[in-house]
């Protein structure tokens, strides 16, 4: 979403604040410490982010019924913090004011308090968020907002210090000024109210437009080139984000068009990131985003979803350029997931956190004197050198910005990387670094990100010729669709042996790709069948008959001011742009029109934003791509466990055609639920029983072949 600051449509409070409010609210003895009890509601929730905040003397209520009625009742403002269990920030608010007596009195007396977690309540999260971006110019975690009652929004922020910082109110200032406003300026706040409604009702009911164009997909192409760091890699000014979309948008781009420099660029930021601090070149697996251009410095916490969006573009580059670095940096991410990130029963864990013993990167930091005790004196000068150790260190303290000594291990280059001895070396530190205080594990499963890292599993296992990640992935999705449903329907959230909250789009579409990648790499119909029953209820439960697109919230969620709707690719897809690809490659595999007419509808219906800013919608451009440029429906017919056949599927998987999709009639089996599926594919045989392939585009097939030659030239038309 576009961020409008709040001149634009008026409707923040903060200057009424700072211009008529100067006094704070009077201290009620009740409120003193010593009535607090010591652990408030959240103690009885699921969420590891609520469970961080369940001992604040703040009177916390998880979002529910309770919390509005209270607020109805005793007539006072909503203070809603949204935040999640890895964030840095987060942190800093609540030991700086959540665990603080003075703030918590100021909320208890004066608000009814709710802590939500984002990643289980997205679309209260997105809600707000645009919100705050449309009063502030700007969003981020901590999200702070006070509402009305009824849910209705007038003031906005995210982190915000106990005391005033500089030029920056804090808490003890701004928590009295909302208070005189609700008091004596009500009116003003209504007013600014019904100004929200308005702006949301606008941003979430816009009319289809046209379709798409090619020249729109140069223009995405053309901003990402100008804003391309030739020296680093990565776009535009830090901070860097992976954002894995994107490079994936570039290698079809250059797939579509011949356009080496889109590959270039994509190596090139592939391997700056893996040179670099973001990169955990000790235990593996990739953290937030670097706070500078050279990928040195990280903010610490590791993301499941990053891991599973950012394995997929390693292991796409590898399928392209054949560079074993990326293979290998694919596998390595895939290490740490299944050893840090893996439930027993094959569900993933959501996030490690960023701090540990209340500093962040504290776990991952080393010194030039930890290293050589570790390694002794002469295997640490080698990876001192490879691994860029120095004595005063390369990561500065957070507060006074001076450099402590401690190191983030990062290579300038892979010359000297790949040897028996630094690998040995990595091993021992590895070992040593497992005896230090872990940060936290965010060990809630969830339902969409579990749906990200099969995706990236199914896919890895063909490209990189590794069942045990097939494996990986077939048994989290038997764990999803069996312990994260209820009456046939995916839930949100899985934790100590509970699962909860109705799910949203994300969970329904990343789900449904999930399968589909499964099904690409098994040919087993029933993950398609699966796929095709979660798409269909997203159909029913999420989608917009009036404008076109898919809702965040079902039509049986919980009514909010509005329902939201977006396709903007923020730190993963959005579940809009996912349920695109999901439709497009239905189309081709079933041969159903109504996933094509449904894909265009929903490109249609974000059309005018993807015009305004193109970079922002890539993996809707891609399934664009997909659909338009190069794309094909391939069967294969043959008898599934003769080496032939199987040779034959294995040299045109070696392809890169990232535009296709595959589909096999094993002849030694019955396939009549694959015909009921793909019904184009029931009169398809094959020929001189040899395998057997059917090259078609748009469903008009070539003469069949058995030539494999023949079948590659007709692929690469």
């Amino acid at each position: 979403m576009a961020m409008i600051r709040y001149q634009q449509i008026g409707i923040s409070l903060l200057l009424i604040f700072i211009i008529s409010c100067t006094t704070k609210s009077k201290t009620d003895s009740k409120f003193e410490k010593a009535s607090y009890m010591k652990m408030n509601r959240l103690a009885d929730e699921q969420s590891p982010y609520l469970l961080q905040h369940a001992d604040n003397p703040v009177d916390w209520y998880p979002w529910g019924k309770e919390a509005f009625n209270k607020a109805k009742e005793l007539d006072l403002p909503i203070f809603l913090s949204i935040g999640y269990s890895t964030c840095h920030w987060c942190h800093v608010m609540e030991h700086e004011s959540f665990e603080d007596d003075s703030v918590a009195m100021l909320l208890n007396k004066n608000f009814v308090s709710i802590k939500v977690d984002r990643e289980e309540l997205p679309e209260i999260d997105h809600l707000y968020m645009s919100v705050c971006q449309a009063m502030t110019g700007r969003g981020g975690w901590p999200l702070n907002i006070v509402m009305t009652p009824e849910k209705e929004p007038f003031f906005a922020g995210t982190y915000f210090p106990k005391d005033r910082r500089g030029g920056r109110s804090g808490m003890l200032q701004i928590l009295p000024m909302i208070t005189e406003a609700w008091t004596n300026k009500r009116d003003d706040i209504i007013s600014s109210v019904n100004q929200v409604k308005n702006y949301l009702d606008k941003m979430n009911s816009k009319p289809a437009g046209d379709n798409i164009s090619e020249e729109l997909i140069s223009s995405a192409y053309e901003q990402f080139r100008n804003g391309f760091d030739e020296e680093y890699g990565g776009f535009f000014r830090a901070p860097k984000f992976p954002s894995p979309h994107n490079l994936i948008f570039l290698m079809r781009y250059r797939y579509s068009y011949d356009n080496e420099f889109a590959l270039d660029m994509v190596t090139k930021t592939l391997n700056q990131m893996r040179l670099g601090g973001i990169y955990d070149q000790i235990g593996f697996g990739f953290h937030r985003y670097s706070t500078d251009k050279r990928w040195l410095v990280p903010h610490f916490e590791k993301m499941l979803y990053d891991q599973a969006m950012i394995a997929m573009a390693y292991t796409e580059a590898f399928h392209i350029t054949g560079n074993k670095i990326f293979a290998n940096t694919s596998k390595e991410i895939f290490n740490y997931v299944l050893r840090d990130l893996t439930d027993q029963n094959g569900g993933f864990y959501s996030a490690e956190d960023a701090d540990s013993e209340g500093e962040e990167g504290k776990f991952y930091t080393w010194t030039e004197k930890e290293i050589e005790e570790v390694l002794g004196s002469k295997l640490s000068k080698d990876f001192i050198n490879v691994f860029s150790i120095n004595t005063e260190g390369n990561f500065k303290e957070e507060t006074s910005g001076e450099k402590n000594g401690q190191n983030i291990p990062h290579l300038n280059n892979f010359d000297l990387y790949d040897n028996a001895s630094i690998e040995s070396a990595r091993i021992k530190l590895f070992e040593k670094r497992e005896s230090r205080v872990h940060p936290l594990k965010d060990d809630k499963i969830l339902t969409d990100w579990n749906g990200l890292m099969i995706a990236a599993l199914a896919r890895a296992s063909i490209v990189l010729n590794e069942p045990a990640y097939l494996e990986a992935a077939i048994k989290s999705s038997e764990f999803v669709l069996n312990n994260i449903t209820k009456d046939g329907k995916l839930l949100k959230r899985y934790r100590n042996n509970k699962a909860a909250i109705n799910a949203h789009l994300d969970d329904y579409a990343f789900m449904s790709w999930g399968l589909l990648e499964i099904y690409q790499a098994t040919f087993e119909s029933k993950y398609l069948s699966s796929c095709l029953d979660l798409m269909n209820i997203m159909i029913d439960d999420f989608w917009d008959d009036k404008n076109g697109g898919f809702f965040l919230g079902s039509d049986q969620s919980e009514k909010l001011l509005v329902r939201t709707k977006t396709a903007y690719d923020g730190a993963i897809p959005s579940g809009n742009s996912v349920a695109v690809m999901n439709m497009v490659k239905l189309s081709r595999i079933t041969g159903d029109i109504k996933w094509a007419d449904l894909a265009e509808k929903t490109i249609r219906a974000f059309s005018e934003d993807i015009y305004r800013a193109p970079t922002g919608y890539t993996l809707m451009l891609s399934a664009y791509l997909f659909d338009t440029n190069k794309s094909k429906e391939i069967v294969i017919v043959g008898k599934g466990k003769d080496n032939e056949t199987i040779d034959f599927i294995d040299k045109i998987r070696s392809e890169y055609a990232p535009h296709k999709v595959l589909l096999f009639k094993d002849t030694s089996r019955n396939n009549s639920q694959l015909d009921k599926l793909a019904s184009w594919t029931s009169t398809q045989y094959s020929i001189d029983e040899k395998p057997t392939a059917y090259i078609c585009k748009n469903f008009a097939c070539n003469q069949p072949t058995n030539d494999l030659k023949t079948a590659l030239n007709l692929l690469n038309e």
